[in-house]
């Protein structure tokens, strides 16, 4: 480890503080404190971001761009909020939208771009996105007549297929809509890679950083991307999702609006009234994220990069345990890429003998909290050959503690030892 890292690592809070504010971790079920893995479908809430979304609505809330106090500080929380999630992806403030969720801020952003494009023209999507990032761009099939490529998935350790990735770019690709991060193996892929050869041949990048924001800092510049969005609920916010768009893009999109409503960026990426709760308790999830930093920082932006190193490194140690010991106990097949390649601190496992529904209630009676199934990642199940059943999906946040993957480790070691 380098001395940068060990500074951070010093300097940061310690898993115990990061604990402490979060009520949900005082839950316990059948006589047993709750241990969340479930992460990668929705994080638990600090208590700071609870009072966030609380203050909003009990004392300054209302509709906006109206002449009284309340409207104006509604105002102000929204205006706050894009320059705080500016900050979380590295982009400007006019260029931050709000929205339902991903995949509703996606299927709005498709039809924008659907109403330029002819028949015969392609966007490129590859068999490791969540289906949030499929289904706004294959609908456009039967809308506008354009045609998919699908980049394939290499199975033996759940990275993009690069050679058929370069394929699948032709001169009529208009998109690749690319995953940053899969919610469902772990793989982090090379967006710039894939931005780069893109915009070699004119196409635009959209990327769903959902899986990939509560892990990994988003630096839109440095990915190179054209569009991106997440959802706050996946790092210790509210049930909100975030898109960003280049400022000159988003101006020369026909996005579906009201005529009354604002043409200016980046309302004229929104919709109707919004979430405006939602959008305070996701600017307190980015500042809570910063405020793990330790120490004081010039910037949020340089807090939250302090954050996010500390939170990697943790996140690596927890992973490659679980990984090691899952993999040493006999009928436990692991998927997606070996500790030590780029990827999230989530894994996916399925064990023999056990469906996967199985596995998911009998660690739930220990008070192991994980999800199973797709994770609407359905053709990574189709592709590893593990459908209807799916795969047993662990998730390690900021809360997760040693102590706590060693509990799921010796659930798991004593299902296997009495297989069904």
């Amino acid at each position: 480890m380098t001395a940068t890292l060990n500074s951070a690592m010093t300097s940061a809070a310690s898993v115990e503080e990061i604990r402490a504010r979060f009520p949900a971790l005082r839950r316990v079920h059948n006589g047993f404190p709750v241990a969340y893995f479930d992460g990668p479908g929705g994080t638990q809430v600090p208590q700071s971001v609870v009072d966030a979304i609380a203050d909003y609505l009990l004392h300054h809330n209302a509709n906006t761009h109206w002449k009284y106090p309340t409207s104006a500080e509604t105002d102000a929380v929204i205006a706050n909020a894009r320059e705080t999630v500016a900050d979380f992806l590295g982009g400007r403030p006019d260029e931050v939208a709000f929205g339902q969720n991903m995949t509703s801020l996606t299927f709005h952003l498709a039809r924008a771009f659907g109403r330029e494009w002819r028949p015969g023209d392609g966007v490129v999507l590859t068999e490791l996105d969540h289906h949030g990032n499929v289904a706004p761009w294959t609908a456009l099939v039967r809308d506008r007549g354009i045609t998919i490529r699908m980049v394939k998935m290499r199975t033996d350790d759940g990275q993009l297929d690069w050679d058929d990735f370069e394929a699948a770019l032709s001169p009529r690709t208009k998109l690749v809509a690319i995953n940053a991060a899969s919610n469902a193996l772990g793989t982090i892929t090379d967006v710039r890679r894939a931005a780069r050869a893109a915009h070699a041949i004119g196409a635009k990048v959209f990327v769903d950083a959902v899986h990939y924001a509560p892990h990994q800092l988003v630096d839109v510049a440095a990915l190179e991307c054209d569009f991106l969005a997440c959802s706050a609920y996946k790092f210790y916010g509210p049930h909100i999702g975030i898109l960003w768009g280049k400022h000159e893009l988003v101006d020369a999109l026909d996005f579906p609006r009201l005529d009354p409503a604002p043409q200016e960026s980046p309302e004229r990426m929104e919709t109707g009234t919004q979430n405006h709760e939602g959008i305070a308790g996701a600017a307190a999830a980015v500042e809570f994220l910063a405020s793990l930093a330790g120490g004081s920082k010039p910037t949020r932006r340089d807090a939250l990069v302090a954050s996010y190193r500390a939170l990697h490194e943790r996140g690596d140690d927890l992973i490659a345990h679980l990984w090691n010991s899952l993999a040493a106990i006999d009928g436990v097949t692991l998927y997606g890429p070996r500790p030590g390649k780029a990827r999230t601190p989530t894994l996916s496992f399925t064990l023999r003998g056990h469906s996967t529904d199985d596995v998911a209630v009998r660690l739930a009676e220990e008070g192991l909290f994980i999800s199973n199934g797709d994770f609407y990642a359905a053709t990574i199940v189709k592709r590893l050959g593990v459908v209807p059943d799916g795969l047993i999906r662990v998730g390690c946040s900021c809360y997760t503690t040693r102590e706590e993957i060693d509990r799921l480790i010796d659930a798991v070691r004593r299902m296997a030892s009495r297989r069904a």
